[in-house]
Formats: structure tokens, sequence, C-alpha cells
């Protein structure tokens, strides 16, 4: 072999590709203990359906819609918004969690877009089964109707 130093760099490269395309595709796993978000710091803790605090940083859940609590439109909205906030809550806190990253890495409020899993289930899936969220297609929709 002529150049081994520049096949060792060459099978290094290829290794690192190898173990980056793997880490992007595995979910990141996290087992805390949430809160409901206060007035204070926000660490660990729930803001709504679909949006949370883990170890201070805000993620939106990228697969669903939950109904708005800041500010409701309407008693119906509310209502729903607080079962949604209460649900995810006890959801986070039942086990350990993973997460996927979607095409966009963030919203355009600054929230990191993830699918969340609880035992390789989609929390959006579980929430939209409970009637508690409905599936994200792009846009908004009203609660009130």
């Amino acid at each position: 072999m002529k150049n081994p130093p520049a096949v060792a760099a060459l099978s290094i490269l290829v290794i690192c590709i190898h173990a980056s395309a793997a880490s992007a595709q595995q979910p990141n796993s996290s087992s805390e203990a949430f809160t409901i978000c206060g007035n204070g710091q926000r660490i660990t803790c729930v803001v709504d359906g679909d949006t949370f605090w883990l170890r201070g940083e805000k993620i939106r859940i990228a697969d669903i819609d939950t109904p708005e609590l800041s500010p409701p439109r309407c008693r119906r909205e509310r209502e729903r918004g607080l079962a949604a906030k209460q649900r995810l809550l006890d959801i986070l806190n039942s086990g350990p969690l993973s997460f996927k990253t979607t095409a966009r890495d963030e919203d355009r409020f600054g929230r990191k877009l993830r699918i969340v899993y609880r035992e390789r289930r989609s929390v959006g899936d579980i929430l939209v089964a409970e009637g508690l969220a409905r599936k994200w297609e792009g846009s908004r929709r009203s609660w009130c109707e």
C-alpha cells in the first residue's frame, strides 16, 4: 500500500460519517420530573398540551396541535387545552422519553421541533387518540367550532 496515512484518514472519515448518520437517526432519550410551568425560570416543565421545557430548552411537539391556553378563544378551547396540558404532564412523567428531530430543527418562535416518544409510541398519537390533540397539518384550526 503506497499511501497508508491517506487510507487511514479516509477510514476515519467514513467511520465518523457513519456514526454521525446513525446518531442523527437515533432519538435522544430522557427521563425527567416535569412540573407545570409557572412565572419563574423554566427548566423542566409543561407550558401547554404541545409545548414543554426540558433542561432549559423549549420543545414543541412537532406532529400535533392542541388547544391554545394563552389566550384561549372560547371556554371549550380553554377546557380542552387544560386537559391536554395535564395529560401531557402525566405522560412526560410516566417514564423515559425519546426524541426524534424533524426536517426543521426549530419553529419561528425558537422552539425545538421534536416528535416525542414514550415506549416507542408518539406522545402526539396518544393525545390525538384521546381527543386532546389533532395531527399537525401545517396550520392551526379553531377549537371553538
